[in-house]
């Protein structure tokens, strides 16, 4: 049975994601591919055409009938590493809940790269049930948390994960620094001026 589709020719689906994107602009404008990037996002239909340039040859996989999955949702929001507009703020931040955990790491990447302040559902996500995910909040809380997120960033110091360890020892470290933040140095008592007491001399019991 003969149901395999041919992209055209100009479609680069085997090149990779910035090209694919820099050419989807150069095709549709910058808008055009922003708007279809959030409602792929919002796992809504953006055309067959844009899936491929969002998704190269594994959207073409899904066009011939693989099972789609969370795999659309993840290229909305992959798109968005290199193509952005304010309007798509509010649905990488929903993504941040996204069911699968692609789409949240994803997501947390998109936080980091655009700079959008949402310190409180990163240190939710410190604690995701997926390390990558936590490692991608890790990363962005380097960016944004404050010296009130040290505390909860040292916890995952002992995460069962080598790469998580690895994120929260960056991110402590990088807030430190960017705060010029150190442990306090605990108090030492003054030194005792006063003059030394001194004890009556030991008789001696011995004969």
């Amino acid at each position: 049975m003969q149901n395999k589709l041919t992209p055209h020719p100009d479609l680069p689906i085997d090149s990779p994601t910035e090209e694919r994107i820099r050419a989807a602009v150069a095709h549709y404008g910058e808008s055009v591919v922003i708007d279809n990037s959030v409602a792929l996002l919002r796992a809504k239909n953006a055309g067959k055409d844009f899936l491929l340039y969002a998704g190269g040859r594994h959207a073409l996989g899904i066009l011939e009938g693989a099972p789609a999955l969370y795999w659309p949702e993840l290229w909305g929001a992959r798109a968005l590493l290199h193509v952005w507009g304010e309007q798509a703020a509010p649905y990488i931040v929903v993504g941040l809940n996204n069911q699968a955990w692609r789409v949240r790491e994803m997501c947390a990447k998109v936080v980091l790269l655009r700079g959008l302040q949402v310190v409180p559902k990163l240190v939710r996500l410190t604690t995701d049930e997926h390390p990558r995910v936590r490692a991608a909040a890790l990363h962005a809380l380097a960016d944004q948390g404050t010296t009130a997120n040290i505390a909860t960033i040292e916890v995952r110091l002992r995460d069962p994960d080598k790469e998580v360890r690895r994120a929260a020892q960056q991110a402590r470290d990088a807030i430190r620094t960017r705060l010029k933040f150190t442990d306090p140095v605990p108090e030492t008592s003054a030194p005792d001026t006063s003059a030394p007491e001194t004890s009556a001399p030991e008789t001696s019991t011995e004969a």
